[in-house]
């Protein structure tokens, strides 16, 4: 049984940054990990309808999930920005969240959660992850972005 989704936003009148926020799931599997984060996100975006990922950061899954009646589209894309998800809602509302690996220590882990979500965070996901202590190699390092 999970605990809480381990999610944290930026506050709505916060500077406009990189990213909105930042998730840390237990597990790369979608199936157990992105119901929690629709639920989740419901207050930001309204219901999701699209999960945009970064296809490498992830198991294989399919392309439709159920969460509690409705359903939501999973966009695995080779050239998102690793580390990086992309909620979206109705009308287009879109927040992208940095998506801390896993495996991270909790200490830093959670570090990376609170720059994230800081009120004045502007930094990339490169710098904020690497400023909190978290090392990615070549394959898993950010790569440029492109909106699904």
């Amino acid at each position: 049984m999970q605990d809480e989704v381990r999610l944290e936003m930026k506050p709505n009148m916060a500077a406009r940054g990189y990213v909105d926020g930042a998730w840390w799931p237990r597990s790369h599997d979608p199936a157990v990990e992105f119901p929690g984060l629709v639920l989740a996100m419901s207050p930001w975006v309204g219901p999701v309808v699209r999960v945009s990922y970064h296809l490498d950061d992830w198991d294989k899954t399919r392309r439709e999930l159920s969460v509690e009646g409705w359903s939501v589209t999973l966009v695995g894309l080779p050239t998102l920005e690793a580390h990086t998800i992309v909620v979206t809602g109705p009308n287009q509302r879109r927040m992208m969240l940095l998506v801390v690996p896993p495996g991270t220590p909790g200490g830093a882990a959670r570090a990376v959660l609170r720059s994230a979500a800081g009120s004045d965070s502007v930094a990339s996901v490169a710098e904020i992850l690497a400023s909190n202590g978290v090392q990615l190699d070549r394959r898993t390092a950010p790569g440029p972005v492109a909106w699904a």
